[in-house]
């Protein structure tokens, strides 16, 4: 697993395990999601890459929300679906051992959080922030 994986694992109090329910949990989803959309510059770029997926895609205030320090606004899996690149997601679904549907669901369901808890002061980190806490979570 992706130390990206093993954080945000963490943070939605999977453990990054991804133990339990077919073995696709939600840390490992996004972890996974993250780094296909980071590319090259792997997590410390997936987080950007997503925000902008997600703005590119419709759901500009939904994310900024998320990074914001009010309320986060919700999303459904049907929205985020319709606004990632559908080879990620397949990808995504295959990887985790789940549905199309159900990793679009599931990460709905926790995307909002894990985004929040990764930009506490309002504001995406910076790469080199981002790779230190990353290079803690070993």
């Amino acid at each position: 697993m992706t130390d990206l994986g093993k954080l945000l694992g963490g943070l939605l109090g999977g453990g990054g395990s991804g133990g339990g329910s077919g073995g696709g949990g939600a840390g490992n989803l996004l972890g996974l999601l993250l780094g296909a959309l980071g590319g090259s510059k792997g997590a410390s770029g997936g987080l950007g890459a997503l925000l902008q997926q997600l703005t590119q895609g419709g759901l500009g205030s939904q994310a900024q929300s998320w990074v914001g320090t009010g309320d986060n606004h919700p999303v459904s899996g049907a929205e985020l679906a319709a606004a990632l690149p559908d080879q990620e997601l397949d990808a995504l679904a295959q990887q985790a051992g789940l549905s199309r549907e159900e990793a679009a669901d599931r990460l709905a369901a926790q995307l909002p959080g894990a985004v929040d808890q990764l930009t506490p002061s309002g504001e995406v980190p910076s790469p080199a922030t981002l790779e230190q806490l990353f290079g803690k979570q070993n």
